[in-house]
């Protein structure tokens, strides 16, 4: 494989993380704002397999716990992100160093 090759895979995986932590902090941020969804959805699930599931109810402390969930999803997405960011730069630099360019 050529540098070029190699470079093309790596720049195609980091747009894949990128993307991947971008997907998981708006699934923390959902969270963080709306557990209620949350609650429906593992309300859905549970349903399939045990009856009068419907009739479950979140405790705010349940609630408070999802919302906890979703800040730290957030802040380990958001921080996935700029390190992506920051290693990108990293690589910039580090190859215009070696072409010769300054």
């Amino acid at each position: 494989m050529t540098g070029e090759h190699i470079a093309i895979i790596v720049f195609d995986d980091q747009k894949s993380r990128a993307l991947g932590a971008t997907v998981v902090f708006v699934q923390g941020l959902a969270t963080a704002l709306f557990p209620q969804f949350s609650v429906r959805f593992a309300r859905k699930i549970i349903s399939k397999n045990f009856d009068n599931s419907s009739e479950l109810e979140a405790k705010p402390t349940y609630l408070r716990r999802l919302r906890a969930i979703g800040v730290g999803t957030m802040a380990a997405a958001g921080t996935d992100l700029l390190l992506q960011d920051a290693s990108e730069t990293d690589v910039e630099s580090t190859q215009t160093a070696e072409s010769g360019d300054t």
